[in-house]
C-alpha cells in the first residue's frame, strides 16, 4: 500500500526533499550577505549615535548651555574632597557662586583645602570628617552636621581601588577587609548620602546629584573585577534615581571618566588623554543638565567610544582579552596605589 523503496513514489518524495533542501541552501546563502549588511548597518548607526550625542552634549557644554548651578541651592556637598577630582570639584562649584561642605577621613587636609577655598574664592566652606570605609555608623553625624543647610548640589566621588591593580579576585590583599572597605567606600557613601540629602532636594523641587562612576562600571573587567562592580552599581543606581526623580525636579548625573592624574592613578602625567583634576571637573560641571550619563569630557568621550569599538565585551572576557589586558596594562600594576581612597 505505501509502496517500496524503489517505487516512483517514492522517488518523487525523495526528489521533493532535495528541491526543498537546495531551495532552503539558496535561501540561506542568498540571505547571508543581507543579514551581514544590517548587522553592518546597525553598528554603523549606533556608533553614529554614540558620536553625534557625544558631540553635541560637549559642543553644548561649551556654549555654557548646562544647567545654572547656583539657583539648585546655596550649598554644595561634595564627598572625597580633600584631593584630586573631589578637590578640583568642591574649587570649581565655589566659582560658580556654592558655598561647600567638604567631607573626607583627613582633619588637616580637610581644613587645608577649606582654607585654600576661602581665601580664593572668599565663599563659606564647613568641612566633616568621615572615613566612608566605617560602614553605616559615620552617617548619623554627617546628617546632623548638614541639617539646616540649603544644598543644591551633592557630588559622590569618594572611592577606592586596591593593588595591585590588576589582579585576581581571590588575590586581592588583605581580601576580607578590601572587600568591605570597597563596598562601602565606593558603593554604600553613594546610597547613604543621597538618602540624606534628597529629601530636602525633594521638599525644594530642585537639585543635582552627580555620581562619579568610572569607565569600568560600563563592562565588566576581569582582573579588576571587584573595582568594576562597585562602579556598576554607581551607574546603575544613577541612572535608575533620575528615571524615579527627574520629573520632580532632581537631576542625576553619572559620569564616567577614564585617566584622570590624581592619587588613584599614582599622578599620572597629564596629557591629551590623561586629565588633570581641575580641567575634568570644569568640562564635567558644563554638562550637568545637558547630558545624565557622561564621560566627563570630550576627550573621555572619545577614548570610551573607540575603546568599546575595539574591544567589545565578548573579547575583553576571553583568554585572548585576558593576554592583552595584561599586555597593555602591565606597565600600569605597579603604580596603583594600594588601598588609597580620595
Amino acid at each position: 500500500r505505501g509502496g517500496w523503496a524503489g517505487s516512483p513514489g517514492c522517488a518523487r518524495s525523495s526528489g521533493r526533499r532535495r528541491a526543498m533542501g537546495a531551495g532552503a541552501a539558496g535561501l540561506l546563502a542568498a540571505g547571508l550577505p543581507a543579514l551581514g549588511g544590517l548587522v553592518a548597518l546597525g553598528l554603523l548607526l549606533r556608533a553614529a549615535w554614540a558620536l553625534g550625542r557625544a558631540a553635541r552634549t560637549h559642543l553644548l557644554a561649551a556654549r555654557g548651555r548646562g544647567a545654572e548651578l547656583a539657583r539648585y541651592g546655596a550649598w554644595a556637598v561634595v564627598t572625597g574632597a580633600t584631593s584630586g577630582i573631589g578637590r578640583a570639584y568642591a574649587h570649581e562649584l565655589v566659582k560658580r557662586g556654592l558655598n561647600v561642605v567638604l567631607i573626607s577621613r583627613s582633619l588637616q587636609k580637610l581644613k587645608q583645602v577649606a582654607a585654600e577655598i576661602e581665601e580664593q574664592h572668599g565663599r563659606s566652606t564647613r568641612v566633616i570628617e568621615a572615613d566612608f570605609t566605617q560602614g553605616s555608623e559615620i552617617y548619623e553625624s554627617i546628617q546632623t552636621t548638614l541639617q539646616g543647610l540649603e544644598i543644591g548640589i551633592l557630588v559622590n566621588n569618594v572611592g577606592m581601588v586596591y593593588a595591585p591593580g590588576l589582579v585576581n579576585f581571590l588575590d586581592v590583599p588583605n581580601i576580607e577587609k578590601t572587600l568591605s572597605d570597597i563596598v562601602n567606600c565606593n558603593m554604600l557613601s553613594v546610597a547613604k548620602m543621597t538618602r540624606i540629602v534628597l529629601p530636602q532636594m525633594l521638599t525644594r523641587k530642585k537639585g543635582v546629584i552627580i555620581n562619579l562612576s568610572s569607565e569600568g562600571g560600563r563592562h565588566p573587567q576581569p582582573l579588576a573585577t571587584m573595582y568594576c562592580a562597585t562602579k556598576r552599581f554607581v551607574d546603575f543606581f544613577s541612572r535608575g534615581l533620575e528615571a524615579e526623580y527627574h520629573s520632580q525636579g532632581i537631576l542625576v548625573q553619572s559620569v564616567l571618566p577614564l585617566f584622570v592624574s590624581t592619587n588613584m592613578t599614582n599622578n599620572l602625567p597629564p596629557n591629551r588623554y590623561v586629565k588633570t583634576p581641575e580641567d575634568f571637573a570644569r568640562e564635567a560641571l558644563n554638562t550637568v543638565g545637558i547630558s545624565s550619563r557622561t564621560s566627563g569630557c570630550l576627550s573621555h568621550s572619545v577614548q570610551s567610544f573607540i575603546y568599546e569599538l575595539l574591544c567589545p565585551e565578548w573579547f575583553r572576557l576571553s583568554s585572548l582579552g585576558l593576554k592583552c589586558t595584561l599586555a597593555v596594562w602591565g606597565k600600569l600594576e605597579t603604580q596603583m596605589p594600594s588601598l588609597k581612597h580620595e
